[in-house]
């Protein structure tokens, strides 16, 4: 196999499993609190004995139903305590858990259940539980199912509540011996399979991930020596369990010692910062995206303060980066920048932050260096589903040498990275997957003879050691001239533009590259009212001229140093955002672009087809 470049970081980890760094903290830290929740308004949390209580009772009554070793488990829930919970029962029975995101439709959750067999499956409230009582007669595996939330009224038959089924557990043979329990659970060994994850793919039904306890114990223990974390943490799990990141992630902190806090949802997740206060926190870019928007929108008074303050920002973060001291005026000028704007800023994530740890999507440079200046470090990381997930991460030890804005970072510690001749990322190291459930040809054209996992994705890795992302090898556009462009890169420097919320570019096989674009509303509406536009209606707000023409100009003074034929020559306005519910954002917030072709596949034909027209952007109605 070629290979243009490389990048190893070779490392004894060990082997072990999840169970055994599980039992570790429950053993070191007993009475420290573990995972909260909020309940009538105030959070509340259960220490590290409580969670060993109720994870035994889980795990001795899957038992008592009927499951053995490598049987199968669904999660079909948001994030809360007992998720965790049925996840640890599930690894310390020997139970192979399969997450199912709460957002699939009825169609989708029975897919999943299906095709990993699962026996039961443990939901969160009524809204899920009418999915699968849709679709359970076509589920014959299925024995049980298993409520969080008891709704009024009489269970259907096979429904147990979450309260019946631990007590059944409590009564049942080894959930009754703490010694019994915990010797069974001490069986497990590193190369059972520990999860099965449905990847959210675009195109043809979703594979199964095998992950093994050794895949993502090892990751966790990599992810630890980059990662400083200790009891006295907290933090806001808001990414979704179902996603292997937060998933990963949240081993990393129970183990640890740092106290978990659920989000009450997604839409709550800024006053729930504010609430908890946590001090390191993963998020996907779309949060420091929002954010980034919102300071950077104001107008006015404020507006000139906040641009004075990135300027100085700016050069205080360069310094910095370079391992600098920077020069006398602008430290004073920061400390008053930081004074009147960016410690607004870190308050409004609860004023503790230690750092964020951003992935799931690339972040945009611009983006990553301005919450810096305002003294919040993101540390962008990379990873699949496929390798557990972390393969590359920024790193706040030895600051700066570990941590490189416009990169996701080194490899961690174990793992080996080198790049294919076509600049594809190859991956080796004990995280990369067991292999596709049910699919041995889909896992051999993933995995090679000498365990190197084919990422998908393009990237480049400097003299250092640090990876960048180009783009996804299949969203690479090559235009009718044979030009070849990343339209990552360009959508990221586009979001760094106040008015550009959710750009998406187009164009393969074409003879010019289209834009599609959800502006910032807020922003955008803010700008058109100081121009005396009428703004009331939206659709007829974004028809008017001078909106085209104020986005054109925008647009290309943002990609002023790109190439000519990387510069879209049309913009298509769309007046609804892409989300994960209408099926065009994955559950880590990344564009399906394929979806967004498909479902924009007419107003992209009218616009090649009326290229000749003086129009520069166009509505879709």
């Amino acid at each position: 196999m070629g290979t243009r470049s490389h990048a190893s970081n070779p490392a004894d980890l060990g082997e072990g499993t999840l169970v055994e760094l599980f039992l570790d903290v429950v053993d070191r830290l007993p009475d420290s609190p573990a995972l909260a929740h909020q309940e009538d308004g105030e959070w509340k949390s259960i220490s590290y004995r409580e969670v060993w209580t109720q994870v035994r009772a889980v795990g001795s009554a899957l038992t008592d139903l009927g499951l053995e070793r490598g049987d199968r488990a669904a999660i079909l829930s948001e994030n809360r305590p007992e998720w965790a919970l049925t996840d640890y029962g599930c690894l310390c029975s020997g139970v192979v858990g399969v997450p199912i995101y709460a957002t699939l439709t009825a169609e989708q959750v029975r897919y999943v259940l299906q095709n990993s067999g699962s026996r039961v499956v443990f939901l969160s409230d009524r809204e899920q539980l009418d999915k699968v009582l849709e679709v359970r007669d076509q589920l014959p595996e299925l024995t049980r199912i298993v409520i969080f939330d008891r709704p009024s009224g009489e269970l259907p038959d096979g429904v147990l509540s979450w309260a019946d089924f631990l007590a059944r557990g409590r009564g049942a043979g080894k959930g009754a011996d703490d010694a019994a329990f915990r010797a069974e659970a001490e069986s497990a060994s590193p190369g059972d399979l520990a999860t099965i994850l449905y990847t959210s793919g675009t195109t043809g039904d979703p594979k199964g991930v095998m992950l093994t306890h050794d895949n993502l114990r090892s990751n966790v223990k990599a992810a630890e020596r980059i990662l400083p974390i200790d009891e006295r943490d907290t933090t806001l799990s808001f990414l979704p369990l179902s996603h292997v990141f937060q998933r990963m992630v949240d081993y990393l902190l129970f183990h640890r010692g740092c106290a978990i806090y659920y989000a009450r949802s997604i839409d709550t997740v800024p006053e729930d910062l504010k609430s908890v206060r946590p001090t390191v926190v993963v998020s996907v870019p779309r949060l420091y995206e929002k954010v980034y928007a919102k300071v950077t929108s104001a107008d006015g008074v404020k507006g000139a303060l906040i641009k004075w303050a990135r300027g100085v920002g700016e050069r205080w973060a360069e310094a910095k980066l370079a391992g600098q001291t920077p020069p006398a005026l602008t430290r004073a000028q920061y400390g008053l920048a930081k004074k009147l704007v960016f410690s607004k800023i870190k308050e409004g994530v609860g004023g503790r932050l230690r750092y964020f740890v951003s992935g799931g999507a690339p972040l945009a440079g611009e983006i990553n260096k301005f919450f810096f200046s305002a003294g919040v470090m993101i540390l962008e990381g990379y990873g699949l589903t496929e390798t557990s997930p972390v393969t590359n991460v920024n790193s706040p030890r030895d600051f700066p040498e570990n941590f490189r804005i416009g990169t996701v970072g080194k490899p961690v510690p174990g793992t080996e990275v080198r790049l294919d001749d076509d600049g594809e990322i190859l991956v080796r190291g004990p995280q990369v997957m067991k292999g596709y459930f049910n699919l041995p040809e889909a896992t051999r054209e993933a995995i090679d003879d000498e365990g190197w996992f084919r990422t998908g994705d393009i990237g480049e890795i400097d003299a250092d050691g640090f990876l960048s992302i180009t783009d996804r090898k299949k969203d690479i556009i090559v235009t009718a001239g044979g030009k070849n462009m990343a339209p990552q890169p360009i959508e990221n420097r586009l979001k760094s533009n106040r008015y550009f919320d959710q750009p998406v570019l187009l164009g393969d096989r074409e003879r010019f590259i289209t834009l599609l674009l959800v502006p910032d509303f807020e922003a955008l509406e803010g700008w058109g009212r100081q121009e005396g536009l009428d703004t009331s209606d939206r659709r007829r707000f974004l028809e008017d001229p001078n909106v085209h023409a104020h986005l054109m100009k925008e647009m290309k003074g943002e990609l002023s140093g790109f190439a000519s034929f990387e510069v879209p020559k049309k913009i298509v306005l769309l007046d609804e955002p892409f989300t994960i519910e209408d099926g065009s954002l994955t559950p880590t917030q990344k564009v399906k672009r394929r979806v967004v072709q498909a479902r924009h596949e007419e107003v992209l034909k009218r616009v090649y087809d009326e290229a000749s027209r003086d129009e520069d952007v166009f509505t879709p109605w």
